[in-house]
């Protein structure tokens, strides 16, 4: 092997983590539509999917801090793809016992990994290059990520989903609907845990390996010192309410497409939603190209205003016109994590990991709005009206790209 193909391959092994957490991640979209039929949940109850899920992320973002200063980064994705691998082979035993609490821990497990990975990855991608275009590699990082969301959709709505609608009845049924995860998610840990070997077994440049101690990087002095910066604070709301935003509206994308236009059945739905995915992929893509003209923080600005129109347009209107709007919408939501998180740990030097921390800790923002929608859904007798709700999300986003132009003034 060339010296050449030496220095890309762990290159090409860290982006296809932007590939993998994206499959699981909306793989969740499909499940609270499974899972809402299967055991005859609320609005509230499936919302408590992302609940599970995100939590973990909130739960594990400092541990994976505290792994990468002891152990470095390569240490951290190691632990986090065997994390991963174990929650999605868990959904077999899940699926058997058919037990809603027991796929909620499953899950729980899969996020746990998955914040170990998010919170080593994001900033080994920042930190390859110069700060200026920090935003732009992580946009062009992240831009594979939706691939990764699009084939989970296609995984859920071809392998999960039956395409019945209503509440399941019957014990064979029943069986028949739990067991419809089982081989996608042995198939997905498997495959996790065979990449954990292979990069194991590759040799990775010192910036991927190098340990902190003698920084302090991930002791409390640091994390203190961290939230001291304006910027980093607004960061992490920002990147709370955004997270928010976007598990809230994938989430329940289906389920308004339902309720908005009545007889459509889960499948179309699921169409939708990997339309909006594929859309979303178009605008990382197209943000990265922009940000070569257009300040990172002005794009933001203009991206939040516009997914919040939208979604208040979702709320407001419904029908097919609501449905055109949320879709649409991915492709605006798209520049905004990579955005937000490279602005925020610009020019931290030996702060970064402590930074990436708290901004991965920020993703439990995907727990609690899904979890509010649903509320509201349960309150006001529509999924429409929840629409409400990402729309003041973009506008806590707009508010942030607002400030950072003002600051670089």
């Amino acid at each position: 092997m060339s010296g050449a193909s030496m220095r890309r391959l762990p290159l090409v092994l860290v982006v296809a983590l932007f590939f993998l957490w994206g499959v699981a991640n909306n793989l969740n979209d499909v499940l609270i539509a499974h899972f809402k039929k299967l055991f005859v949940l609320s609005d509230l109850g499936a919302g408590l999917v992302q609940s599970a899920f995100y939590l973990g992320y909130f739960c594990l973002a400092i541990p994976a801090a505290l792994t990468m200063r002891r152990f470095g980064y390569r240490a951290a994705v190691l632990l986090g793809l065997l994390l991963y691998g174990a929650g999605a082979l868990m959904f077999w035993p899940a699926a058997a016992w058919q037990s809603y609490p027991a796929f909620l821990l499953a899950l729980f497990v899969i996020a746990s990994g998955l914040g170990f990975l998010e919170t080593s990855a994001n900033p080994l991608m920042a930190k390859l290059g110069s700060e200026d275009s920090a935003a732009r590699r992580l946009n062009l990082a992240q831009a594979f990520n939706p691939l990764g969301s699009i084939t989970g959709v296609l995984i859920g709505s071809q392998f999960i989903l039956s395409g019945q609608s209503g509440p399941v009845t019957g014990e064979a049924a029943r069986a028949a609907e739990a067991a419809a995860v089982q081989l996608p998610y042995l198939v997905i840990g498997l495959g996790v845990l065979a990449w954990a070997a292979l990069i194991r077994l590759t040799s990775f440049p010192p910036v991927a390996t190098e340990r902190d101690i003698e920084e302090g990087v991930g002791a409390a002095g640091d994390f203190a010192a961290v939230v001291r910066s304006a910027r980093v604070r607004g960061g992490v709301a920002a990147q709370f309410f955004y997270v928010g935003a976007q598990v809230g509206i994938w989430s329940f994308l289906i389920r308004y497409s339902e309720v908005a236009v009545p007889g459509t059945g889960e499948r179309t739905a699921a169409h939708y939603l990997t339309l909006s995915l594929v859309l979303f992929m178009a605008g990382r893509f197209a943000g990265t190209a922009l940000m070569t003209r257009v300040a990172p923080a002005r794009l933001l600005a203009a991206f939040a205003a516009i997914a919040g129109a939208l979604t208040l347009a979702a709320a407001l209107l419904g029908g097919g016109i609501g449905i055109v709007a949320l879709v649409a919408t991915s492709f605006f939501m798209s520049i905004m994590y990579p955005t937000i998180f490279a602005e925020a740990v610009r020019d931290l030097g030996a702060l970064t990991k402590s930074a990436a921390a708290l901004l991965v800790m920020a993703i439990v923002g995907g727990a609690v709005f899904p979890a509010l929608m649903g509320l509201v859904s349960d309150r006001s007798g529509s999924i429409v009206m929840a629409m409400v709700v990402p729309a003041v999300c973009f506008t806590v986003v707009l508010l942030y790209a607002l400030s950072l132009r003002r600051g670089r003034a």
